[in-house]
């Protein structure tokens, strides 16, 4: 009698623990594929669900968006330059039964399809490319993987090259191509400046040539501002054309001294 109550009480624990190993949990962000003796069952939802050991298997599936780092891809761009890149790439399950049925491990797998279309794309492009066009190469990536991860149930979000490290004597001369470009540069807008200047000049010159008495404002301001420098000598170039009408007068004046008998005064000149 003593035997059958132990064995009861055995029996008793041993489905208690069955039961209990029996309770599986799926979380919101997750989805079970449950394989009942090798065939496959419907999805589970989340929520308890109830697998028997040995008779069902349940695999869980996290829907949540996955970040992966693609370790430094050594790449020869189309112009030999040898560079290493890294990248990050963003994807997420969006069928989970594709996701366990097409491929062992979707998370491996869409690393090494990312690592190779890396390599693939990147090896295509210069370097002034790889450097400048950034976006353009992140979509074309993220398209040429999704291209292979799709039959696998899993959607790639995004795909960003985080860094590119090149030798350092490519990165000198590129600091000198920069440092020659910006003074190409400077010296066409120093020119460009000096050739609006000019114009300005000229179309302010015939200006002032058209109106006389603009001019000779233009030289009473000079006058001005020279003053208020306090200088000792001032030097005043005046053109022929304002002194020329004092020039005729003053030779009229000595030749009518001279007609009437008049000498000129001592140190005049009689004539220019």
């Amino acid at each position: 009698m003593t035997a059958l109550i132990v064995v009861g009480v055995l029996l008793l624990i041993v489905i208690l623990v069955g039961a209990v190993a029996s309770i599986k949990i799926i979380r919101e962000y997750q989805r079970g594929v449950v394989f009942r003796l090798g065939r496959l069952q419907p999805l589970r939802g989340p929520g308890v669900r109830w697998v028997l050991p040995g008779w069902n298997r349940l695999i869980r599936v996290d829907l949540r968006v996955v970040s992966l780092t693609i370790p430094p891809q050594e790449v020869i761009t189309r112009d030999n330059v040898p560079a290493r890149v890294n990248a990050v790439v963003l994807f997420r399950v969006t069928d989970p039964i594709k996701s366990v049925m097409e491929v062992e491990n979707h998370a491996v797998a869409t690393s090494q399809i990312a690592q190779t279309t890396l390599r693939s794309l990147l090896g295509r492009e210069d370097l002034d490319t790889l450097l400048a066009h950034r976006e353009d190469l992140n979509e074309r990536l993220r398209e040429q993987i999704a291209q292979q991860t799709t039959i696998w149930g899993v959607e790639v979000r995004l795909v960003e090259i985080k860094d590119v490290e090149i030798p350092e004597a490519m990165q000198r001369a590129m600091a000198r191509e920069a440092e020659a470009e910006r003074e190409r540069r400077a010296k066409i807008i120093n020119a460009r400046g000096e050739l609006q200047a000019s114009e300005e000049l000229r179309q302010a010159a015939d200006t002032l040539t058209l109106n006389p008495a603009s001019l000779q404002l233009r030289y009473l301001q000079t006058l001005l501002e020279l003053g208020a420098d306090q200088n000792s000598t001032v030097v005043f170039p005046l053109p022929l054309d304002i002194v020329g009408p004092f020039l005729n007068n003053m030779m009229r004046g000595s030749a009518g001294a001279v007609t009437n008998g008049t000498a000129p005064p001592s140190g005049s000149t009689p004539h220019i």
